[in-house]
């Protein structure tokens, strides 16, 4: 046996599609209700990070985001502000310079969407969003090396980069709609962390199918076996998708009822969103809002 072998052996996948739909529809009837109130609706605002991610993204769009978020407080006072705000690397120092708010700043890396670069240009520009300020990167794994079981490879190119961003958190997104099996999303899960994730994260939101609640269900359980024999706390992020209050709240209830209540704050838990921000303040409010 390898060691990825040895990896996948001391924690065996044993999901099936049809064990994760009734295992996630089994949680959301029991428990959706119980979550589906203001206090968790504010707590999934206070988790989102904000995002942008367009080829027409300017400097101007970013400043004015970062605005936004700088007078978010005195707009809805009583409702906590967004986890951080994620951009592409070269508007970092836009976010960077605009920010007033103590709010992470997110940049996606390494090629991302498609993670089909070398990895020397990867690193380079996961270690370049931190210099101009990114407190958080997130990167896609090379999808295609995995489907075809190149885990060394997958591996090292998540470590190096880890080792290249020092201090700052590491968001490792799989691509849930690209691996399409609980098989690979677990095995991907297991390899993401071993290679030093700080959070596993579903999707980039540039493919047709993205953050769904047998994604997350996957992704809880490989963290709450991880943690079980390590003693590691990783953190979770879905993304791509994720825009209705609804929505939200399937996923948090999940988090809850697999990972627990220590998951339920914006250090350990965060949604990649564009639209669900105005989605839960007008679920908050009670009347229509497009703040952000």
């Amino acid at each position: 046996m390898n060691k990825f072998e040895n990896l996948f052996a001391e924690y065996p996948c044993t999901l099936t599609e049809q064990s994760v739909k009734s295992a996630v529809e089994d949680i959301l009837t029991n428990h959706f209700e119980e979550n589906n109130n203001v206090d968790v609706w504010k707590q999934c605002l206070h988790s989102i990070d904000l995002t942008t991610l367009n080829g027409e993204d300017t400097t101007e769009k970013v400043e004015t985001m970062a605005q936004r978020v700088n007078e978010f407080e005195d707009n809805f006072p009583g409702v906590p502000n967004v986890a951080a705000m994620c951009v592409y690397p070269a508007l970092v120092q836009a976010a960077a310079d605009t920010l007033t708010e103590p709010i992470g700043i997110a940049a996606v890396a390494a090629g991302f969407p498609a993670s089909q670069t070398f990895i020397e240009v990867k690193v380079a520009e996961a270690a370049m969003a931190v210099a101009a300020g990114a407190t958080e990167i997130d990167i896609v794994i090379s999808i295609g090396k995995f489907l075809e079981g190149n885990y060394q490879e997958v591996f090292d190119e998540i470590s190096e980069i880890k080792a290249a961003i020092k201090d700052a958190h590491l968001k490792v997104i799989l691509e849930t709609g690209a691996l399409k099996t609980p098989e690979n999303i677990y095995k991907a899960s297991i390899l993401a962390m071993a290679a030093g994730a700080d959070f596993i994260k579903t999707s980039t939101g540039k493919i047709a199918v993205n953050a769904t609640p047998e994604a997350t269900y996957v992704m809880c359980t490989a963290i709450k076996n991880w943690q079980a024999k390590t003693g590691q706390k990783v953190c979770y992020k879905p993304a791509g998708g994720v825009s209705t209050t609804e929505e939200a709240v399937q996923h948090y209830t999940l988090v809850k009822e697999i990972l627990g209540q220590d998951w339920l704050n914006n250090e350990s838990f965060r949604f990649g969103a564009s639209r669900l921000a105005n989605n839960l303040l007008t679920s908050i409010t009670g009347s229509e809002i497009r703040y952000f």
